[in-house]
Formats: structure tokens, sequence, C-alpha cells
């Protein structure tokens, strides 16, 4: 069992996985406590940076538009003071015309690591920094 499922985890670990969760349930009232105006959401593998709060939710909402599920589903996590990783794969179900395949419903399990700087004293995060195995993803789309 992982040491998230059991509660024994740390502070910072706890933080995360609320975000995770926040994000997940595309509870934005939630994000936005998350963040603030300096707040950077970076996907590097995207080569996509977007940085305060308005920033980030519109790229966001925007994001999850049409899709029917999505969740961060977490492997391995550890970490380093307020430095999170968390290593598992994003799982994205919604319309093939997302992912251009109009008429299906595509779902897709993307492998990534996401990182998170927090702000334990004001609970934020200062940073998000995703890489996420876009190849995979693509395989997986040829394949629906």
């Amino acid at each position: 069992m992982p040491v998230w499922a059991n509660g024994d985890m740390p502070p910072e670990q706890q933080l995360a996985v609320q975000y995770i969760d926040a994000m997940s349930a595309h509870d934005y009232a939630a994000l936005e406590s998350f963040y603030d105006r300096e707040t950077v959401f970076h996907d590097r593998t995207a080569k996509r940076k977007y940085i305060g709060q308005r920033h980030i939710i519109d790229f966001l909402k925007r994001a999850h538009e049409g899709v029917l599920e999505y969740r961060f589903n977490i492997e391995h996590m550890y970490n380093s003071g307020s430095l999170v990783v968390m290593i598992g794969s994003y799982q994205f179900k919604g319309p093939g015309d997302l992912f251009g395949k109009p008429g299906k419903i595509i779902n897709v399990a993307i492998p990534g690591v996401t990182t998170l700087k927090l702000d334990m004293h004001l609970r934020r995060v200062k940073e998000h920094l995703d890489l996420i195995d876009y190849q995979t993803m693509q395989d997986q789309l040829q394949s629906q």
C-alpha cells in the first residue's frame, strides 16, 4: 500500500495530494486558493508556461473542457522539504474530437512526473512543473 494511502505522510505530501485532488475534480475555486499572481505552472514537455492565478485557471478550464475524466494516479511520491515529486500517470477520458478522433470516446493513461514547489506557510503552490510522456499518448491514440 502506498504511503499516502494510509494517511501517514509528511504535511508537504498531504498538501500536494489535496492540490492534485482539486485539479482532478476540476475544483477551480479550491485551485484558486493554491495560486497567487506569482505561481508558475510549467508543462516543460509541451513547452507551455503560465504565470499567475488567473492565467493558470484559464488554461486549466480550456484544457479540461469536454474531458469526462481526468486524474493523476500517483504511483510514487517523495519530498525534500517543500519540494514534492510525484511519479505516476495522467488518466484522460473524453470525446475523440479533443484528440483528433471524432465520434469516439478516447481513454489514455500518460506517464509523467509532476513536481511541486510549495509555500507551506501560506499553503500555496509556488511552482507546478510537469514532464509528460506525450509519445506514449500518441502511441495509445493510434490504437484507438
